[in-house]
């Protein structure tokens, strides 16, 4: 199906659609050793770049990861699909990072948003030729009818002293429609530190469809690495 879609794709290069360009993030993918999250640079339907944000670590986590995400990285690149060869001995991290970029790739698609009509139908790959919404708005913040962004988006997970936080936004017609948190810090008193500032801030960052939002009393390292993680969402929406 990959390579009937990456066909589809170059076939409409030759059409009025615009070609993805952008950075995405998938989600995170759990594995028996830990999470692992990948982020790809995408760059006229083609993955430039791909590269963990999370991974498995200590123990032996770090020798089987240090051996196989570099070579999942390049894997992905070369074959511009998730229809990587599983590395010898990392069997659940090759798993988990397939599902990440997976998750990825449908984001890459996803921010074509309503602005792809005009240019065919989104497949499983970037290759498909679906419309990036930064490749239309420019440097103008997307005005003179430029496409808005619509889709889901996870910002980049962002540590704070009590634990990370990652943020994901549901975007349609340029603006943040749902705001939740997918990791936050957890355990004793942040319980109840995040159980009170989490909702606010996702209602704050739907209000205002930025990351310019106020801290939450009591919950200043929770609140500035909500913030990051939301701006790091914003960025890859092109909102």
């Amino acid at each position: 199906m990959d390579k009937a879609n990456a066909g589809a794709g170059a076939s409409q290069g030759a059409g009025n659609a615009a070609p993805v360009t952008g950075v995405f993030t998938g989600d995170a993918a759990d594995t028996e050793y830990g999470a692992i999250q990948v982020r790809i640079t995408v760059k006229d339907n083609r993955i430039t770049k791909s590269e963990t944000v999370q991974q498995p670590k200590g123990g032996q986590s770090d020798q089987i990861t240090g051996n196989a995400v570099p070579k999942l990285n390049k894997d992905v690149v070369a074959k511009q699909s998730v229809q990587i060869d599983t590395v010898s001995g990392a069997t659940f991290t090759t798993e988990g990072y397939k599902k990440s970029l997976q998750s990825a790739i449908d984001k890459a698609n996803a921010s074509a948003g309503a602005a792809q009509e005009a240019g065919g139908q989104a497949s499983q790959s970037p290759e498909a030729g679906a419309q990036d919404p930064g490749a239309e708005q420019g440097g103008n913040g997307g005005s003179g009818g430029a496409a808005q962004a619509s889709g889901t988006f996870t910002g980049d997970t962002v540590q704070t002293d009590y634990g990370p936080v990652q943020v994901r936004i549901t975007v349609a017609g340029g603006k943040i429609t749902k705001a939740e948190a997918v990791q936050q810090p957890k355990g004793g008193q942040s319980d109840q530190v995040n159980g009170n500032a989490i909702p606010k801030l996702n209602q704050a960052a739907v209000a205002a469809s930025s990351a310019d939002i106020d801290a939450v009393s009591g919950a200043t390292y929770t609140s500035g690495g909500y913030k990051e993680s939301l701006q790091s969402a914003l960025d890859q929406a092109g909102v």
